[in-house]
């Protein structure tokens, strides 16, 4: 690796953590640590579940094909972000900086990338293109999620930056193959 590359690197590394840790700093406050500790919990599926659900009631029960498809369609984003994972095996800020509080039990042992942003990322572009109306609620709660995953300390924002990418590029895929699938959302 050449010199510049490595200064790269290491400068990117050092605003990773100077942002994770900016941000990790709010969870000091127990009333903050709380709202995103629920952010995050429901961020897990319920909420996505429940705007699932919603699209399933607003678009009928003929809309039960497209409903599988997209199921489908987020376990593309599932085994990507897995994948990335184990082939990359960073370990979470709050293992690595003593410094940072660790605000909510991880669900799995590494950080890279955020499979929460990922998926928030992702339902949030599918379900919006179906139904635009949800989007009032959809985008503010998947910017919480994103947050609250750096204010707990699970992830850096590269993580999370590189996790809604991931999921943009998978709701991309999902809208873009549909119709050759003769599958109309």
């Amino acid at each position: 690796m050449t010199m510049k590359l490595k200064n790269a690197k290491i400068k990117i590394l050092d605003l990773d953590l100077r942002g994770c840790l900016y941000l990790n700093n709010f969870s000091h406050s127990q009333r903050v640590a709380l709202f995103f500790k629920i952010i995050s919990r429901v961020g897990d599926g319920p909420f996505w579940y429940l705007m699932l659900a919603i699209v399933w009631g607003m678009q009928g029960i003929n809309y039960s094909l497209q409903i599988i498809y997209l199921l489908l369609g987020g376990s593309v984003g599932t085994a990507i972000y897995k994948f990335l994972k184990h082939k990359t095996t960073r370990p979470r800020p709050y293992q690595v900086h003593q410094v940072i509080v660790l605000g909510e039990r991880p669900l799995d042992h590494f950080s890279f990338p955020s499979g929460h942003t990922l998926h928030a990322v992702m339902v949030t572009i599918v379900l919006g293109y179906i139904q635009p109306v949800l989007l009032a609620a959809m985008f503010p709660f998947m910017v919480l999620v994103a947050l609250s995953r750096m204010v707990l300390g699970l992830h850096y924002p590269s993580d999370v930056i590189v996790g809604a990418l991931i999921g943009a590029a998978v709701a991309a895929m999902i809208i873009f193959v549909a119709p050759l699938l003769n599958i109309a959302l």
